[in-house]
């Protein structure tokens, strides 16, 4: 590999004159050893280290407020691991140990700052009556003290991380029963561990209220489950599942520091928010739920518990800026929507002291409070805003994105920097909210596919070789982003060029480390990860999702079946089943049609066969947990008419592993 050139060591000098030399030499030392080669990750660069030091000025990193309060009420911390049911880890409590001192050359320093204060991990007290568990997952529990028990605030991501949650304050609060469970809003990270908390025979027993918002099922089963392997395979890049928990790789989430990828399950609610302002009492606590339906959940709620001058803002709020649209896919978000509920959460908060949230740590005094909501609330306004003016104006969302920039008194703000969303990302967001994928420019009407263009590219520059060559100049001058366009044609136009490949991994990991987004540096080293190493050989399992899947409505997962059939696989194919659930006592009539497989309730006479069974052993079977020919020898089930039919009907049902390439098709 070529060494830096000697604009890149001026432009570090220039950038560094304000740090101490001390600093500045540690940063250089750290750079000695070369970018990764092979499977091995590489140091930061001098232009990384340049960018990092510039992103960090102006930024008072040694405020010490935000960290008061996430140590603020400390109880204790838990140790060792969450394991599966089969030994794997799940979640390491002292994966993250190496971050403490200055940030090293490998990462953004506000970004370090951040990932130091997720990493404050335990039982905290927040007052009298109310307590949260922090880092057993990507989210938060909080716990409030009712009349008779503990009511539960979100359920985490897993069956595992909320068991661990809960014995873990059971181990030092005592004993309680959950006397009811309030579910925020419809993403898995909050009411995947629903069962971890409580069972559903437990709740029908006991009564125990499920309190979640209006459309909460709907949306709950809808995004998980139609499109939840491509989801599932996105989230390994924006969450950094697979990579190493390291100074050069992963150091945060921006909403935490894990994601458990375990079990997940739902409960259904028998508590719905529908108003604005819906005062409920449960378990002897007065609480006052407000309804914010569509901004950065389709179902979410807020709530007030007036007594104790304390405000919950779900994921609404968070110390960070969100994102409008995740890398991993979901439907876009209505930042303007967003911003007004930050409006209406001023006036709920008048007489707040202390806000709590789905993420993060808590705030305490009403000042410090308002201040935090203004601040998310004019992020939202202003990109909004500064957006559609340009839209307007005729710009396309590339450009847009490198044009928005927020004023001082916004981004100096860390409790609404770009951990987890990005401005740039977001700007595309609300173009797309608006005005959809196309920039209007007809060249990007049908353009060629990825792979295709790659081709044309190394054609008119004379092989990838060339196109090698030419990103090496772009990357010794630090000119990253231009070298990953280079390169990404070069690796997709001639899949064999290992020397792509490599360079591409190198670019990646530098952009990575300077990424202030935890989301954008997690994405760009699992890129890398992958031009090194290949997909991982595994994917987000659908045995984990089997208890989410049971719960899924049958037209939503009968939807979603739909949308795995093989369309090329089924044309010309006339079948037709019919589907007896007799737990449910529900039949349904599915048929294929030019390709497209159609579903009703009832039966047809002319069905080629009849598939009598229950609801799980059909789940299972549709998920890939048990196959079709050893489900149909299976007593509990039952088939008149054309078995091969029905073989051949439910073989044209693609099972997707969710291990498919990302950088390398």
């Amino acid at each position: 590999m070529k060494k830096h050139t000697s604009p890149g060591g001026l432009r570090v000098q220039r950038a560094a004159q304000t740090a101490t030399g001390l600093a500045l030499l540690s940063l250089l030392l750290a750079c000695s050893k070369p970018a990764g080669t092979g499977g091995v990750a590489g140091e930061a660069s001098l232009s990384t280290i340049a960018a990092n030091t510039q992103s960090a000025q102006g930024l008072q990193l040694n405020q010490r407020q935000d960290f008061e309060d996430a140590q603020r009420g400390f109880i204790a911390k838990p140790t060792g691991k969450i394991v599966a049911a089969d030994g794997s880890v799940l979640n390491d409590f002292d994966a993250y140990g190496f971050l403490t001192g200055p940030a090293p050359a490998t990462a953004n320093p506000s970004l370090w700052r951040h990932a130091q204060l997720n990493a404050n991990v335990g039982l905290y007290k927040v007052m009298d009556g109310v307590y949260q568990l922090r880092g057993f997952d990507i989210a938060n529990i909080t716990l409030i003290e009712g009349k008779t028990g503990w009511i539960v605030v979100d359920a985490l991501t897993a069956r595992e991380s909320a068991a661990a949650a809960m014995a873990f304050a059971e181990q030092h609060l005592g004993k309680k029963p959950v006397s009811a469970l309030i579910l925020t809003h419809a993403h898995a990270d909050h009411f995947g561990g629903a069962l971890g908390i409580i069972s559903a025979q437990e709740v029908a027993q006991r009564k125990v209220p499920v309190v979640a918002p209006a459309g909460f099922m709907e949306e709950a089963t809808s995004e998980n489950v139609l499109v939840g392997t491509g989801m599932g395979r996105r989230s390994v890049y924006q969450f950094g599942r697979d990579l190493p928990r390291s100074v050069r790789g992963n150091l945060d989430t921006g909403l935490g520091k894990d994601v458990v990828y375990g079990a997940v399950g739902v409960l259904v609610p028998n508590w719905l928010i529908y108003q604005a302002n819906q005062p409920m009492q449960i378990d002897g606590v007065d609480f006052v739920f407000h309804n914010v339906p569509n901004a950065e959940c389709p179902a979410e709620l807020t709530f007030s518990v007036p007594a104790k001058k304390l405000y919950d803002g779900a994921e609404n709020l968070s110390h960070t800026m969100h994102n409008l649209l995740p890398i991993r896919g979901a439907k876009v978000r209505d930042a303007l929507r967003w911003a007004n509920y930050m409006d209406q959460a001023l006036e709920q908060t008048q007489d707040t002291e202390v806000f709590i949230g789905s993420h993060h740590w808590p705030i305490w005094g009403n000042a410090r409070v308002q201040e935090f909501i203004t601040k998310h609330r004019d992020v939202y306004k202003y990109t909004h805003d500064q957006t559609v003016r340009l839209i307007n104006a005729g710009y396309t969302p590339r450009e847009i994105a490198e044009m928005v920039k927020l004023p001082a008194s916004l981004s100096d703000y860390f409790g609404a920097r770009g951990y987890y969303g990005d401005l740039r990302h977001n700007v595309k967001a609300v173009y797309q909210f608006y005005m959809g994928f196309y920039d209007g420019n007809p060249a990007n009407l049908n353009p060629l596919p990825p792979s295709e263009s790659g081709k044309r590219y190394l054609e008119l520059l004379g092989g990838a070789d060339k196109a090698v060559a030419a990103a090496q100049a772009a990357y010794d001058k630090g000119d990253y982003r231009w070298a990953a366009e280079l390169l990404n044609h070069a690796v997709l136009g001639d899949p064999s060029s290992q020397s792509a490949k490599a360079l591409l991994a190198q670019t990646y990991e530098q952009m990575g480390y300077a990424s202030e987004a935890a989301t954008w540096r997690n994405a760009y080293l699992t890129g890398a990860q992958e031009l090194r190493q290949g997909p991982p050989a595994k994917g987000v399992s659908k045995a984990a999702v089997i208890d989410l899947l049971l719960q899924t409505p049958m037209e939503r997962f009968l939807e979603a079946m739909a949308a795995s059939l093989d369309g090329s696989a089924a044309a010309g194919k006339d079948l037709k089943i019919n589907l007896v659930l007799t737990d449910l006592k529900e039949s349904y009539v599915l048929w294929l049609e030019n390709a497209v497989l159609h579903f009703k309730r009832g039966t047809a006479q002319d069905a080629n066969a009849t598939l009598t069974l229950t609801k799980p052993i059909f789940v299972k079977m549709i998920a890939g947990t048990a196959g079709v020919k050893d489900t149909l020898l299976s007593d509990e089930l039952q088939v008149t008419g054309s078995k091969i039919d029905l073989v051949r009907f439910f073989g044209l049902i693609d099972k997707a592993a969710g291990v498919f390439p990302v950088v390398t098709r």
